[in-house]
C-alpha cells in the first residue's frame, strides 16, 4: 500500500499563487494517472486537473489557464501550480493516484487546505 501525501496549502490573497505537491512512496507515478480534486465546505468533491501516464492533461473549466499539473518522476512528486487564485478556489485539495490495469490501485492523500482571501 503506497502512501500519498499532499503539502503546500495555506492562506493566500486573491491574485496570488500556491504550488501544491503530492508525494508518493514507491515509483507509482510512472504507471498511474494522477488527479487533483477539491472540496469546499458544503459542496461535493470536484475534479480540478488530471495527468495521465502519457502526459495528457485536462482541467476543469473553472481553473483552465490558471492551474498547471505536472510530474517529476525522479522525485516521485506531482505538482499543482495555482496562479491568479480566487476566493472561490478555497477548498481542501486532494491528490488521487489511480491505476486501472496490471495490479490496479486507487490511493488518496489526506488533503491540504487552500484558503484564498479577498
Amino acid at each position: 500500500q503506497a502512501q500519498v501525501v499532499e503539502s503546500g496549502g495555506g492562506l493566500v490573497q486573491a491574485g496570488g499563487s500556491l504550488r501544491l505537491s503530492c508525494a508518493a512512496s514507491g515509483n507509482i507515478f510512472r504507471t498511474a494517472a494522477v488527479a487533483w480534486f477539491r472540496q469546499a465546505p458544503g459542496k461535493q468533491r470536484e475534479l480540478v486537473a488530471t495527468l495521465t501516464v502519457s502526459g495528457y492533461t485536462n482541467y476543469a473549466s473553472s481553473v483552465k489557464g490558471r492551474f498547471t499539473i505536472s510530474r517529476d518522476n525522479a522525485k516521485n512528486t506531482v505538482y499543482l501550480q495555482m496562479d491568479s487564485l480566487k476566493p472561490e478556489d478555497t477548498a481542501v485539495y486532494y491528490c488521487n493516484v489511480k491505476r486501472t490495469t496490471m495490479n490496479p490501485f486507487d490511493y488518496w492523500g489526506q488533503g491540504t487546505q487552500v484558503t484564498v482571501s479577498s
